[in-house]
């Protein structure tokens, strides 16, 4: 039920070596730049090598298992030099192709959080301990509304499937504290890579950083967006804080994320590749392609406010983010994306505002059509999630669109019940909680000396000496998790064991993910059939018009994932 991508798989192989930073464009002043090149299909590593050098430039790092390549010149010419080889397909510009959005509400800057943050402050408990503990797996899961929506609780699927260590959940983010108290047990550091290196330009100067590198260790989250995802899938019952969704899964950080929050397309691709050769079975993408919010590379349906340029450049982000895509499903990774947070129907986009966000300041308005793509989470054979809140109403902020979304799951919603324009703090709850690394909760000012929160949006748990911080926030990116640890757990049920692992292929593990979700009908309340969000002080454009039945429909899907019955589903497939 995806658009159909122009995509191919390249099948050449070698080894991926080298590093990125951040380029901008060659220009007549001759400074060098970096670009992403794209193999032809069934180019060889020394032809690709060969017209580079041609075009006056030099491969810094190559993956030619997919055929994505970094190459830096100072030749102004060098994309139309490059491409006039038989071995190039297509070159880009090294610009961020992807963004995280850990928003406490959508579109909210770091800053902007951390000053509404700011405002809440002397109203948290000193700890998770003021919290009920009464008759809860862990401390904190009676704040767990998400998991109690899909049950995942103790008397749930914790007590039919908690999940294999044998099963490898990579975590394609802006990293994994592998250190947090409620991580540890679950985190896998021999298989963790970490893809990136610190850029100044975005991340700050390396020097500020606490070792003075711009290499950080394979076991560090300095943004916070990538822990909180990890713990969401797999946090373990350890009577510490919260568990995940499949808490007994083994956790791999396959970082791809600056500690900026900005994804490079190298890094974006290297992982995937990654996780293609290493046996991961499921991973988790939550992100959205910069510097185009869509990418509109079809010839026939083109843009007309964007370059002949920009359209060769989007061509080629397009497919090189698909061949990496199709390498890891062909290798028995299930892929999962978040939907996105723009509240649009990204079946049918109509404009786009916002683009090419890279370099700042070079957006402008586009015309955009059904053929234009919000990447990763419309790439073929990627499972699309949207999110919910507390009331299993669709978020104000989730994307949606029939033939696109394949489930829904909890990702919070700050606005539901209980959320007043007078009383702001009364939707903190309604958002996910899940691990918060301790190096970033004290650079964002949110513990107090005597290290408890100062803010409603982080919560603290103490086990005797030991002590773990949670926090509070909403997005598709707190969905897409949710659908990831249900995955995990299917496979965990129903794979075959592989050498030292569990196997089950991606088809397989959709289906049943698909099958054993909870048929949700569309909701209106509106003579003409959509959904308004008015009563929550939205302006009147926020609509959302819902197509389909119970059984599959544009805002939920197949319907909002539960654990339970994913776990238990093979069994009553088997009575029939």
């Amino acid at each position: 039920m995806k658009k159909v991508l122009f995509a191919a798989v390249a099948v050449t192989a070698a080894a991926m070596t080298g590093v990125l930073s951040v380029g901008s464009d060659a220009g007549s002043d001759a400074r060098p730049a970096k670009f992403i090149v794209l193999y032809e299909n069934g180019a060889s590593p020394a032809a690709v090598k060969a017209a580079v050098v041609n075009a006056k430039g030099r491969i810094l790092r190559a993956n030619n298992k997919v055929g994505v390549a970094t190459a830096i010149s100072a030749n102004p010419r060098f994309r139309g030099d490059a491409e006039a080889s038989q071995a190039i397909k297509g070159v880009a510009r090294n610009v961020t192709i992807g963004r995280a959005k850990p928003s406490l509400r959508p579109k909210l800057s770091p800053e902007q959080m951390r000053a509404f943050r700011r405002a809440s402050r002397g109203t948290a408990p000193s700890s998770g301990g003021a919290y009920n503990r009464h008759n809860a797996a862990e401390p904190l899961a009676n704040l767990q509304w998400d998991m109690k929506m899909i049950h995942a609780t103790s008397d749930g699927s914790y007590r039919v499937e908690r999940g294999s260590k044998r099963v490898l959940v990579g975590i394609l983010d802006t990293g994994i504290d592998g250190n947090h108290p409620d991580i540890a047990p679950n985190f896998n550091r021999a298989l963790s890579r970490n893809f990136t290196t610190d850029v100044p330009l975005v991340d700050g100067p390396c020097a500020a950083e606490p070792d003075q590198s711009c290499s950080d260790p394979n076991d560090v989250d300095e943004n916070s967006h990538g822990t909180h995802v990890a713990s969401t899938v797999a946090s373990p019952i350890n009577g510490l804080g919260m568990a995940g969704v499949a808490p007994n899964v083994t956790l791999v950080n396959i970082r791809a994320g600056q500690d900026s929050g900005f994804f490079f397309l190298q890094p974006s691709v290297d992982a995937l590749t990654y996780a293609g050769d290493n046996g991961i079975d499921v991973v988790n993408m939550s992100y959205y392609i910069d510097p185009w919010l869509y990418n509109c590379g079809n010839p026939l349906h083109p843009v007309p406010e964007d370059s002949p340029a920009d359209r060769a450049e989007q061509k080629t982000i397009i497919e090189a983010t698909q061949r990496a895509l199709d390498y890891a499903h062909l290798h028995g990774v299930t892929l999962i994306a978040a939907a996105g947070n723009g509240h649009e129907d990204i079946i049918i986009p109509t404009h786009d505002s916002t683009s090419p966000d890279f370099p700042p300041g070079t957006e402008h308005e586009r015309t955009v059509n059904n053929t234009c793509l919000d990447l990763p989470t419309e790439g073929n054979n990627v499972i699309s999630v949207s999110a919910v809140g507390p009331s299993k109403t669709k978020a104000d902020y989730s994307n949606w669109g029939y033939g696109e979304i394949d489930v829904a799951a909890p990702g919070g919603w700050f606005r539901d019940v209980g959320w007043t324009p007078a009383n702001p703090n009364g939707g903190v709850q309604n958002q996910i909680l899940a691990a918060y690394p301790k190096n970033v909760a004290e650079e964002a000012g949110d513990l107090n000396p005597d290290g408890t929160p100062n803010t409603p949006f982080v919560v603290r748990d103490c086990k005797g000496s030991t002590c773990a911080y949670y926090q509070w926030i909403q997005g598709t990116s707190m969905a897409s998790p949710h659908a990831v640890g249900v995955a995990a757990l299917i496979v965990s049920q129903y794979g075959h064991r592989e050498g030292t692992g569990i196997s089950l292929h991606p088809l397989f593990t959709q289906a049943y993910l698909e099958a054993s979700a909870t048929d949700t009908p569309c909701q209106s309340n509106q003579p003409d059939g959509t959904f308004s969000y008015a009563f929550v002080n939205r302006p009147a454009s926020y609509l959302t018009f819902c197509q389909g039945t119970p059984v599959y429909n544009g805002v939920y899907g197949h319907g909002i994932v539960d654990a339970l019955n994913a776990v238990q589903i093979g069994k009553a497939i088997h009575q029939q």
